[in-house]
């Protein structure tokens, strides 16, 4: 037992003092990923036996809700089929270029982090597979996270919910931008810095926004809980719930969004404004003493 703790205490400081130890603990995740797998077994086969052993009567009611749900679901799909058709006439018509649908990867969860102040995940997908650090992890209903460490056969997930977690969001229905920070549990998120004058409500749904290209804009992150005015602070108080399951999903959808287009440097800029106009001619340089004497 000793020998161990001063094993960990050594790694611990190692892992802290020297970068090279990401490279270690990839290797070591690799060798531990099939003893993850193994202790995945058990539980995959009680669901199993649970299943088998689950009552008619509500496997019966429950394949009614979902023939329900997917009555509701076509009927949505049906509607979003005139509604991308008249996107693309509107698109056509303005001259803009179409939107290509995200490319994404399947996974599955193998376990959860013992931490109670963190709220991370493993999952099933690696470096083989073209996962990459800060890949966006989306489940059924919503943004659950992003990708921080990658192995060959299994990643590390972190969830919005972790207090370490921030992400730029919009609000649906009017597209006022804000930040979006986990509150380290897992039915509570806080969206910071909102002005007493900002037109949030009870409701409302956040969707990513785009900015700074980690994650494709238009994808679900959560709906406004709670907005508390105080007049004694500048900002106002909003808390909201994450759309995604994060404690109930055993299936995910890595998403590889397109990669932002590079800033142009000063020196790439050209001289010429839109239209012809000459940016010299428009702007030119202040005279000088000798160029008033002339």
């Amino acid at each position: 037992m000793l020998l161990c703790v001063m094993a960990a205490s050594a790694l611990m400081f190692v892992d802290h003092r020297f970068t090279r130890m990401e490279d270690v603990r990839a290797q070591l995740s690799t060798v531990v990923a099939p003893i993850q797998w193994m202790v995945a077994v058990p539980s995959d086969v009680l669901a199993w036996g649970s299943l088998a052993l689950s009552d008619q009567r509500a496997l019966v009611e429950e394949n009614r809700r979902l023939r329900e749900q997917i009555l509701h679901l076509s009927h949505r799909v049906q509607h979003m089929a005139s509604l991308t058709a008249e996107n693309v006439r509107l698109r056509e018509l303005l001259g803009a270029a179409a939107g290509n649908e995200t490319p994404y990867i399947t996974a599955e969860l193998l376990s959860l982090d013992a931490d109670p102040f963190t709220h991370q995940m493993v999952i099933d997908r690696g470096r083989r597979n073209g996962v990459y650090v800060g890949q966006p992890v989306m489940d059924a209903s919503g943004l659950v996270g992003q990708v921080t460490a990658v192995s060959a056969y299994s990643s590390r997930v972190l969830m919005v919910a972790d207090a370490s977690h921030a992400l730029p969001v919009q609000v649906n229905r009017n597209g006022l931008r804000f930040i979006l920070q986990g509150s380290g549990r897992y039915d509570e998120l806080h969206v910071l810095h909102v002005p007493e004058t900002a037109d949030i409500r009870e409701g409302d749904l956040l969707i990513t926004s785009g900015l700074a290209g980690r994650f494709p804009a238009g994808y679900p992150v959560a709906r406004v809980a709670e907005v508390v005015y105080d007049p004694g602070q500048p900002f106002a108080k909003v808390t909201a719930t994450p759309v995604a399951r994060l404690q109930r999903s055993r299936h995910f959808l890595l998403l590889f969004p397109p990669d932002p287009a590079p800033v142009p440097d000063d020196e790439e800029w050209d001289r010429e404004l839109p239209g012809g106009i000459d940016n010299d001619a428009m702007f030119p340089e202040p005279a000088t003493e000798e160029g008033l004497d002339g």
